[in-house]
Protein backbone atom coordinates (compact mmCIF):
# COMPACT_ATOMS: atom_id res chain seq x y z
CA UNK A 1 0.00 0.00 0.00
CA UNK A 2 0.92 3.53 -0.72
CA UNK A 3 1.41 5.84 2.25
CA UNK A 4 3.02 8.74 1.14
CA UNK A 5 4.37 10.21 -2.25
CA UNK A 6 7.46 12.43 -2.38
CA UNK A 7 7.80 14.04 -5.98
CA UNK A 8 7.76 16.65 -8.63
CA UNK A 9 4.10 17.79 -9.73
CA UNK A 10 3.61 17.41 -13.14
CA UNK A 11 0.45 18.17 -13.81
CA UNK A 12 -2.93 19.54 -12.26
CA UNK A 13 -6.51 19.13 -13.63
CA UNK A 14 -9.42 19.87 -11.71
CA UNK A 15 -9.60 16.99 -9.93
CA UNK A 16 -6.64 15.10 -9.97
CA UNK A 17 -2.64 15.65 -10.11
CA UNK A 18 0.17 13.45 -11.77
CA UNK A 19 3.11 13.18 -9.03
CA UNK A 20 6.76 12.28 -10.54
CA UNK A 21 8.43 9.98 -8.28
CA UNK A 22 11.97 9.01 -9.84
CA UNK A 23 10.44 8.89 -13.30
CA UNK A 24 7.29 6.80 -12.88
CA UNK A 25 4.15 9.33 -13.03
CA UNK A 26 1.44 8.94 -9.91
CA UNK A 27 -2.06 9.92 -11.25
CA UNK A 28 -3.19 11.08 -7.82
CA UNK A 29 -7.14 12.32 -7.29
CA UNK A 30 -7.23 14.72 -4.22
CA UNK A 31 -9.56 18.04 -3.01
CA UNK A 32 -9.42 21.03 -4.41
CA UNK A 33 -8.10 22.77 -1.03
CA UNK A 34 -5.54 20.20 -1.66
CA UNK A 35 -4.38 20.67 -5.00
CA UNK A 36 -4.65 24.68 -4.54
CA UNK A 37 -1.55 23.92 -2.53
CA UNK A 38 0.69 21.95 -4.75
CA UNK A 39 3.37 24.30 -7.23
CA UNK A 40 3.23 22.27 -10.60
CA UNK A 41 6.77 21.65 -11.52
CA UNK A 42 8.38 21.93 -7.64
CA UNK A 43 8.41 18.70 -5.05
CA UNK A 44 5.82 18.18 -2.80
CA UNK A 45 4.58 15.64 -0.15
CA UNK A 46 1.33 14.10 -0.37
CA UNK A 47 -0.53 11.75 2.11
CA UNK A 48 -1.82 8.75 0.36
CA UNK A 49 -4.90 6.70 0.88
CA UNK A 50 -4.36 3.88 -1.53
CA UNK A 51 -7.68 2.01 -2.47
CA UNK A 52 -7.57 -1.55 -3.82
CA UNK A 53 -10.53 -2.91 -6.24
CA UNK A 54 -10.85 -5.61 -8.58
CA UNK A 55 -10.79 -3.41 -11.71
CA UNK A 56 -8.38 -0.36 -10.13
CA UNK A 57 -6.23 0.69 -7.76
CA UNK A 58 -6.74 3.90 -6.96
CA UNK A 59 -4.14 6.65 -4.75
CA UNK A 60 -6.39 9.72 -3.22
CA UNK A 61 -3.73 12.35 -1.84
CA UNK A 62 -4.09 14.46 1.13
CA UNK A 63 -1.89 17.93 1.95
CA UNK A 64 -2.30 17.25 5.65
CA UNK A 65 -3.66 14.67 8.15
CA UNK A 66 -6.91 16.10 9.43
CA UNK A 67 -8.01 16.05 5.87
CA UNK A 68 -6.96 12.10 5.20
CA UNK A 69 -8.55 11.45 8.82
CA UNK A 70 -11.76 13.01 7.44
CA UNK A 71 -11.81 11.28 3.91
CA UNK A 72 -11.39 7.60 5.72
CA UNK A 73 -14.38 8.46 8.33
CA UNK A 74 -16.33 10.27 5.57
CA UNK A 75 -16.00 7.21 3.00
CA UNK A 76 -17.77 4.72 5.92
CA UNK A 77 -20.62 6.63 5.54
CA UNK A 78 -23.42 4.17 3.61
CA UNK A 79 -23.98 6.38 -0.22
CA UNK A 80 -20.41 8.31 0.62
CA UNK A 81 -17.46 6.97 -1.79
CA UNK A 82 -14.17 8.20 -2.56
CA UNK A 83 -15.42 11.21 -5.12
CA UNK A 84 -18.44 12.52 -3.01
CA UNK A 85 -16.21 12.51 0.35
CA UNK A 86 -13.06 15.06 -1.83
CA UNK A 87 -16.35 16.32 -2.85
CA UNK A 88 -16.87 17.06 0.75
CA UNK A 89 -13.50 18.03 1.54
CA UNK A 90 -13.45 20.34 -1.41
CA UNK A 91 -17.07 22.47 -0.06
CA UNK A 92 -15.53 22.20 3.69
CA UNK A 93 -12.04 22.37 5.36
CA UNK A 94 -11.97 19.74 8.48
CA UNK A 95 -12.71 22.64 10.73
CA UNK A 96 -15.81 23.15 8.70
CA UNK A 97 -17.03 20.16 8.62
CA UNK A 98 -16.40 19.68 12.80
CA UNK A 99 -18.74 22.55 12.90
CA UNK A 100 -21.31 21.73 10.44
CA UNK A 101 -22.07 18.27 12.13
CA UNK A 102 -21.76 19.48 15.66
CA UNK A 103 -24.86 21.98 15.01
CA UNK A 104 -26.73 19.69 12.26
CA UNK A 105 -26.03 21.98 9.90
CA UNK A 106 -27.24 20.11 6.57
CA UNK A 107 -27.30 23.11 4.23
CA UNK A 108 -23.40 23.39 4.65
CA UNK A 109 -22.94 19.50 3.41
CA UNK A 110 -25.44 19.98 0.66
CA UNK A 111 -22.87 22.58 -0.83
CA UNK A 112 -20.91 19.62 -1.95
CA UNK A 113 -21.55 18.09 -5.19
CA UNK A 114 -23.06 14.67 -4.81
CA UNK A 115 -24.67 15.16 -1.23
CA UNK A 116 -28.53 16.14 -1.63
CA UNK A 117 -30.64 16.15 1.56
CA UNK A 118 -31.18 12.14 2.68
CA UNK A 119 -27.47 11.70 2.66
CA UNK A 120 -26.92 14.97 4.27
CA UNK A 121 -29.44 13.76 7.22
CA UNK A 122 -27.59 10.51 7.28
CA UNK A 123 -24.06 12.29 7.73
CA UNK A 124 -25.15 13.96 10.61
CA UNK A 125 -26.68 11.17 11.93
CA UNK A 126 -24.05 8.66 11.33
CA UNK A 127 -21.25 11.09 12.44
CA UNK A 128 -22.54 13.55 14.97
CA UNK A 129 -20.69 11.52 18.27
CA UNK A 130 -17.71 10.97 15.85
CA UNK A 131 -17.16 14.27 15.16
CA UNK A 132 -15.74 15.90 18.42
CA UNK A 133 -13.30 13.14 17.61
CA UNK A 134 -11.62 14.41 14.58
CA UNK A 135 -8.99 16.82 14.00
CA UNK A 136 -10.16 20.23 12.85
CA UNK A 137 -7.08 21.85 11.20
CA UNK A 138 -3.34 20.73 11.47
CA UNK A 139 -2.07 24.16 12.91
CA UNK A 140 -0.92 24.91 9.31
CA UNK A 141 -2.63 28.44 7.92
CA UNK A 142 -3.60 27.63 4.03
CA UNK A 143 -1.24 29.12 1.44
CA UNK A 144 -1.88 32.22 0.61
CA UNK A 145 -1.28 33.31 -2.79
CA UNK A 146 1.92 33.67 -3.98
CA UNK A 147 2.93 37.24 -4.21
CA UNK A 148 3.74 39.35 -7.44
CA UNK A 149 8.02 39.86 -8.94
CA UNK A 150 10.34 39.06 -6.39
CA UNK A 151 8.47 37.73 -3.70
CA UNK A 152 6.55 35.43 -5.99
CA UNK A 153 10.07 33.97 -7.46
CA UNK A 154 11.79 33.77 -4.12
CA UNK A 155 9.05 31.57 -3.30
CA UNK A 156 9.23 29.29 -6.08
CA UNK A 157 13.27 29.08 -5.77
CA UNK A 158 12.62 28.00 -2.03
CA UNK A 159 10.31 25.56 -3.15
CA UNK A 160 12.45 24.10 -6.10
CA UNK A 161 15.00 23.80 -2.79
CA UNK A 162 12.34 21.30 -1.02
CA UNK A 163 10.79 23.27 0.78
CA UNK A 164 7.31 23.07 2.00
CA UNK A 165 5.31 25.87 0.49
CA UNK A 166 3.61 26.68 3.79
CA UNK A 167 6.96 27.17 5.51
CA UNK A 168 8.36 28.62 2.56
CA UNK A 169 5.90 31.00 2.27
CA UNK A 170 5.70 31.75 6.20
CA UNK A 171 9.80 32.53 6.20
CA UNK A 172 9.39 34.66 2.69
CA UNK A 173 6.43 36.66 4.40
CA UNK A 174 8.33 38.02 7.81
CA UNK A 175 11.82 38.44 5.96
CA UNK A 176 10.06 40.52 3.40
CA UNK A 177 8.08 42.69 5.85
CA UNK A 178 11.43 43.25 7.46
CA UNK A 179 13.28 44.22 4.27
CA UNK A 180 10.49 46.26 2.44
CA UNK A 181 8.70 46.16 -0.61
CA UNK A 182 12.04 47.22 -2.95
CA UNK A 183 13.90 44.20 -1.54
CA UNK A 184 16.40 42.52 -4.47
CA UNK A 185 15.60 38.91 -5.15
CA UNK A 186 18.61 37.45 -4.12
CA UNK A 187 17.99 39.38 -0.50
CA UNK A 188 14.59 37.47 -0.27
CA UNK A 189 16.11 33.99 -0.95
CA UNK A 190 19.53 35.00 1.63
CA UNK A 191 17.56 35.46 4.06
CA UNK A 192 14.92 33.52 3.39
CA UNK A 193 16.93 30.86 3.72
CA UNK A 194 18.50 32.17 7.06
CA UNK A 195 15.09 32.03 8.47
CA UNK A 196 14.49 28.51 7.46
CA UNK A 197 17.95 27.26 8.92
CA UNK A 198 16.23 28.58 12.70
Amino acid sequence: MIAKLTGRVDSLDADRCVVDVNGVGYLVQASTRTLAALPVGALATLLVETQVREDAISLFGFSESSERDWFRLLTTVQGVGARVALNILSALSPRDLVQAIQSGDRGSLTRAAGVGAKLALRLLTELRDKAGTMPADSGVAPPAPPAAGAESDALSALINLGYRRQEAHAALGRVAERLGERAALDALIRESLKELAR
